[in-house]
């Protein structure tokens, strides 16, 4: 951004990279896959690199008020000092705090999940599949993350994209505003879990797997991780596979 900001320009986007997308070596994939996208169709998007720190999410969810307002005052500072309009993100924790905490604080922005991004680019014919794509005719069931789904009632635009590939769409019994968390929601990812009698992962996972789908598409790299840790879990890693839904549009591409 910064670069951007010295020779005069305003990118379309700036894509709000995230700790897990710039950190977690899993979700580094999506990101990759994402910017790929963006590249591929044209899309002049910036990133904060250095200087995109934490938005201070799991600190607000862990019940650190202060150390939250503090992250966020900083966020809202730079990102109102370079203009910025629209912030596209990768994770709906980022997301949910930018599109409905933030504004509060004095952030406002014109915020978009990347499922929501990939589904208005292929409505405008932007991205389009090789023949035959890399899912088609594959059984593919869907996990609604908690912030994206009913946090913010985004239910339809990441299946819209999977229905793009021409596979097949198999709901868990627990979908939409009545899906179920992947046990990492409230700052859990970063904690002990404590004493119980299963692992909210595993039962999701196995939730998952009952479909028979070989592909579980998500749209957060927290769900990812603890999807994967389940599938693992039932010693199915090598039959199915949890793929964020920007991995699967970049594979897909022609």
């Amino acid at each position: 951004m910064a670069e951007f900001a010295a020779s005069g320009e305003t990118p379309e986007v700036l894509f709000w990279v995230g700790c897990a997308g710039s950190f977690d070596q899993r979700a580094q994939k999506v990101t990759k896959a994402f910017a790929q996208i963006l590249d591929k169709v044209g899309v002049s998007f910036a990133i904060m690199g250095k200087e995109e720190s934490c938005t201070g999410d799991p600190a607000r969810r862990a019940g650190n008020e202060f150390l939250f307002q503090m992250m966020a005052y900083n966020n809202i500072n730079l990102l109102n000092s370079y203009g910025i309009k629209k912030v596209v993100t990768t994770c709906p924790h980022c997301f949910n705090i930018f599109k409905n905490e933030y504004p509060a604080l004095g952030g406002t922005y014109e915020v978009i999940h990347h499922t929501t991004f990939l589904q208005q680019l292929i409505d405008e014919g932007r991205i389009k599949l090789k023949e035959g794509g890399a899912f088609k005719g594959k059984k593919i069931t869907y996990h609604d993350s908690c912030y994206l789904g009913r946090g913010n009632g985004i239910y339809e635009a990441p299946r819209q994209v999977l229905e793009f590939f021409e596979t097949e769409v198999i709901e868990m019994k627990r979908c939409r505003s009545n899906g179920m968390c992947c046990g990492a929601g409230g700052a859990q990812m970063f904690k002990e879990e404590e004493q119980g009698t299963a692992r909210v992962n595993f039962e999701r996972a196995e939730q998952a797997l009952e479909t028979g789908a070989s592909i579980i598409a998500a749209n957060c790299p927290f769900c990812t991780t603890m999807l994967t840790d389940g599938v693992k879990n039932k010693e199915k890693e090598d039959s199915v596979k949890v793929m964020d839904i920007a991995e699967m549009v970049a594979l897909s591409m022609a």
